[in-house]
C-alpha cells in the first residue's frame, strides 16, 4: 500500500503542473530550486500531516477530492465493509443472543449504576446456561478436572482414590501428560473408547466402533461440521435441509452461513408438538420443487419445544428417511432430561439397529450428545461427541481431514466428556455422592417443568402444553391487535414486542417465538425453566402479571 508521504508528495507534483490549486490551498510556494514549500520553510512532506491538520475542513476536503482524482483516496479505504463482506454471514441470526439478550446486559450495567428500576435483577430465561442460574456442578466430574489441570493435587488426601485413579488413566492418554497438549483431532483415544462403550450399554448391546466416535468442542461443532459436508451443487441442485418449526436457531444460522436452503415442517402444537409424517411429506414434496433435499434433522428432546418423541414416531422417521434417500441427523443432547409420565428417551441408532438390516445397513445417521445439557450444565468446558453410521469410507475420510483443520476439540472438554460417559460406579468411593448430584437436579428440573406448565397455564391468553422433557417451555400467547399493529409500525415482530415489554418492566429476559419460528398467526416466546424453584415462581408470577396488564393496555 502507498504511504501518506508517497500519495501527497505525487499529488503536488502533478499539482505543480497542473496549475497549482492544491498547492494554494495548502498555502505552499516554489522554492528557486523548484521545491514547494510551506511559509516556515519545511517541505510539505516533512510537515504533512502538521499542515493538514491545521487546514478549513474546505481545504481538506479539496485535498482529499485531488487524492480521490489520482486514484489514492480508494485505495486507503477499509477492505472491508458491509457491501463487501461474506453475504452470507449477514444472513445468519440467532435470536437466543439477539437484542432481547443485548438490552437485557445493557439493563444489569444500569442497575449496577444505580439508575431505577422496577425491578432490581434480570433474570436471564433466554438460555440453557445451567450453573449460570445457580445449578451446581457434580462434585467427582470437577475434582477429576482439578487433578487433571493440577496433578500435584494428585498427592492431596482431600481428593478420593477414584477420582486420582480416573485423572491419571486421562492424563496418561495426552501428549507430555498435560491437558495443555493438543490430543488427536477425531479425540483422545481412551475416551472415544468410553463413549463408544457408553452407547452399547446405553443402547441395550448394540455394538458402537471408536472409530465412528468424533469428540467435538460441544454438539454445535458436531452439527455444523455434518452440514459442511452435506452442502453442495447451486440453483435446483442447491442442498436443502429439513428442520422443525420451531427449531433451535443454530440450524438456520449454519444453513444460512453455508448457503444452503432451509427446509421448514412444523410439529404439531395441538398434539403437544408432535411429529407428523404427512407433514414431512408435504414439506419434501414442496422442496423438491426448487433445491435438492439432502439431510432431515430431529432434535430429541425438543428445543425450544420440550416434546419427547415415541418409539414409534422415530421408527416413522427412520422409514421415511429410507424411503427418501435423507441423511439423518439425530440431536440428542437432552438424553437425560426426560421427565412425564409415560415418556422414555430412545435413541435413534438403537431404534434403527432394532429395525433391521434393511435399515441399519442403509440409513446413514450421525447422533449427536454434549456436556452441556442433561444433569451436568457444563455448558462452558464445550465438551461433545458425535458418532456416524454407514458413513460410505471415503467421505469419513474426508470428515476426519475437515475435523483435522481445527487441530482438536478442547481437551478439557475432552476429559468432562470422558466422566459423564464413564461415571462413578457401584462400590467405588464417589458413586453414592454421585448418584445423589444427579437425581437431585434432575428431580428438581422435573418439578419445575410441571410447576412451569400448570402456572402458565392459569393465565387467561397463554397456553402451554406439558414440558415432557429438555428444558424449555414454549407457551403460545395471545398478542391483542393493537399490539400486533403497533409492532408492525416499529418493524418488529408481535412477540419481540411483548418480549421486549416484558424485560423492560420486570426485568425477565425470554426470546420471542419468531427466533425459532412459529405458524403464522401465532406468537410464543420461549424460557428456560433452569431457575431455582423459588426464582421460577417470582418469574412465573412476574410474567402473568405482566401478562394480564399488556393486554388490558393494548385491548
Amino acid at each position: 500500500m502507498l504511504s501518506f508521504r508517497s500519495v501527497l508528495t505525487g499529488t503536488l507534483r502533478k499539482e505543480h503542473r497542473g496549475g497549482g490549486a492544491l498547492i494554494a490551498a495548502l498555502g505552499l510556494r516554489k522554492s528557486a530550486a523548484g521545491v514547494m514549500l510551506n511559509p516556515s520553510g519545511l517541505s510539505p512532506v516533512s510537515s504533512s500531516r502538521r499542515t493538514l491538520c491545521g487546514l478549513s475542513a474546505a481545504r481538506r476536503g479539496l485535498i482529499q477530492r485531488k487524492m480521490t482524482e489520482n486514484g489514492v483516496a480508494s485505495r486507503r479505504g477499509k477492505v472491508l465493509t458491509v457491501d463487501t463482506m461474506n453475504p452470507n454471514v449477514k444472513k445468519v441470526e440467532y435470536a437466543v443472543r439477539g437484542p432481547i439478550v443485548q438490552r437485557a446486559v445493557q439493563i444489569e450495567k444500569e442497575l449496577k449504576e444505580g439508575v431505577k428500576k422496577p425491578f432490581t435483577e434480570v433474570i436471564k430465561a433466554n438460555i440453557g446456561d445451567a450453573h449460570a442460574m445457580g445449578q451446581r456442578p457434580i462434585t467427582f466430574f470437577r475434582q477429576v478436572l482439578a487433578l487433571c489441570s493440577y496433578p500435584e493435587l494428585l498427592d492431596d488426601p482431600s481428593f478420593p482414590e477414584d477420582a486420582k485413579n480416573r485423572a491419571r488413566r486421562i492424563l496418561q492418554s495426552c501428549g507430555g501428560g498435560s491437558i495443555g497438549a493438543y490430543s488427536a483431532s477425531q479425540g483422545i483415544e481412551c475416551v472415544r473408547q468410553d463413549v463408544a462403550r457408553y452407547i452399547q450399554r446405553r443402547d441395550g448391546g448394540i455394538p458402537s466402533d471408536p472409530d465412528n466416535i468424533y469428540l467435538t468442542t460441544g454438539a454445535s461443532d458436531g452439527i455444523v461440521t455434518m452440514l459442511k459436508l452435506l452442502v453442495c451443487g447451486e440453483g435446483e441442485s442447491r442442498t436443502g435441509v429439513m428442520i422443525s418449526i420451531p427449531q433451535y436457531p443454530l440450524y438456520s444460522a449454519a444453513l444460512a452461513e453455508l448457503g444452503a436452503v432451509q427446509i421448514n415442517y412444523y410439529l404439531n402444537e395441538e398434539q403437544c408438538w408432535s411429529l407428523d409424517i404427512s407433514e414431512l411429506k408435504r414439506s419434501l414434496a414442496a422442496a423438491r420443487r426448487h433445491c435438492n433435499p439432502r439431510a432431515l434433522c430431529i432434535i430429541n428432546p425438543g428445543n425450544p419445544t420440550g416434546q419427547v418423541q415415541s418409539r414409534q414416531c422415530i421408527e416413522d422417521v427412520i422409514r421415511f428417511a429410507a424411503e427418501e434417500n435423507l441423511f439423518l441427523m439425530a440431536d440428542e443432547v437432552y438424553q437425560d432430561n426426560v421427565y412425564a409420565y409415560g415418556c422414555k428417551f430412545h435413541s435413534f441408532k438403537k431404534v434403527l439397529f432394532e429395525m433391521g438390516p434393511e435399515y441399519s445397513e442403509q440409513v446413514e445417521l450421525a447422533s449427536f450428545h454434549s456436556t452441556s445439557k442433561c444433569y451436568m450444565g457444563e455448558c462452558g468446558f464445550r465438551g461433545g461427541y458425535m458418532e456416524v453410521i454407514n458413513m460410505h469410507p471415503e467421505v469419513k475420510a474426508q470428515l476426519t481431514k475437515l475435523v483435522s483443520v481445527r487441530l482438536c476439540p478442547p481437551v478439557p472438554g475432552q476429559a468432562l466428556m470422558d466422566l459423564v460417559v464413564n461415571p462413578p460406579q457401584p462400590g467405588e468411593p464417589s458413586y453414592t455422592t454421585f448418584l445423589k448430584e444427579r437425581n437431585a437436579t434432575l428431580s428438581a428440573l422435573a418439578e419445575k417443568a410441571k410447576l412451569t406448565e400448570q402456572i402458565l397455564n392459569t393465565v387467561p391468553g397463554i397456553t402451554c402444553n406439558p414440558v415432557q422433557g429438555a428444558m424449555y417451555s414454549f407457551p403460545q400467547i395471545t398478542i391483542p391487535e393493537r399490539a400486533v399493529k403497533e409492532a408492525k409500525e416499529k418493524g418488529q415482530a408481535p412477540d419481540m414486542l411483548y418480549c421486549m415489554q416484558l424485560l423492560e418492566e420486570t426485568g425477565i429476559c425470554v426470546v420471542p417465538g419468531s427466533g425459532f419460528g412459529q405458524r403464522d398467526g401465532t406468537y410464543h416466546f420461549r424460557m428456560t425453566i433452569l431457575p431455582s424453584t423459588d426464582k421460577l415462581k417470582v418469574l412465573l408470577e412476574k410474567v402473568k402479571e405482566f401478562h394480564q396488564k399488556f393486554t388490558l393496555q393494548y385491548s
